[in-house]
């Protein structure tokens, strides 16, 4: 006659595990950040790319937000750059005040991680400028003997630029995105909108 056993022990439960998805995307956003703060990649969505191939996540994979790859290059550079990258992002913001100076006369706003304070050493300066056309601007330049090259537009719509330059101020790069004048009082949007005047500027270098 067949005997039945049973077992009292209950097996201990297993703690749901984190999502592939959501580890994945945590993975991508720190690599992302390592890649802006060492490599000198400015643009969110070139490091995450670049990020995710490295892990080898698939094209279909969701990336994470620009916020959650700021976050963690900033916790990046409190850990790992604390000290150089407060010198580095005041020497930029001092060129960005400089160089703003320089080009009053087309409305000069600054814009990105110079701003927002996530610049790390390789970072550009970027500057938005309002003229009647990007010509007005490509002459001044040259008629102080400054150098430029025409920079990809990766924008497009409405809200993209006419022209974007790049150029050198010291040993500073500096990327202006040329809009027409109307354009001054639309609030962009993204992650970028924030901007600046010389005034703020010269604040935050005075704080």
């Amino acid at each position: 006659m067949a005997r039945h056993f049973t077992c009292d022990t209950a097996m201990p439960r297993r703690k749901p595990a984190q999502p592939v998805s959501s580890h994945l995307r945590q993975s991508i956003a720190s690599a992302a950040a390592r890649l802006m703060a060492e490599d000198g990649i400015g643009d969110y969505g070139q490091a995450k790319r670049k990020a995710a191939r490295a892990l080898g996540a698939g094209e279909g994979e969701a990336l994470p937000s620009n916020e959650e790859v700021e976050a963690e290059l900033r916790t990046y550079q409190a850990l790992f750059q604390d000290e150089e990258q407060a010198q580095r992002l005041r020497e930029l913001r001092q060129a960005a005040l400089e160089t703003m100076e320089f080009l009053a006369d087309f409305r000069p706003y600054l814009t990105g991680a110079v701003l927002d304070g996530t610049a790390g050493r390789y970072a550009e300066i970027d500057i938005e400028l309002f003229a009647d056309s990007a010509k007005d601007v490509e002459i001044f330049l040259l008629s102080h003997d400054i150098s430029y090259e025409i920079a990809v537009n990766r924008q497009h719509g409405p809200d993209a630029p006419e022209t974007r330059l790049r150029f050198s101020w010291g040993d500073s790069g500096v990327l202006l995105s040329i809009y027409p004048f109307q354009a001054e009082r639309r609030q962009k949007a993204g992650s970028h909108s924030a901007r600046a005047k010389a005034d703020a500027v010269a604040a935050l270098l005075a704080g």
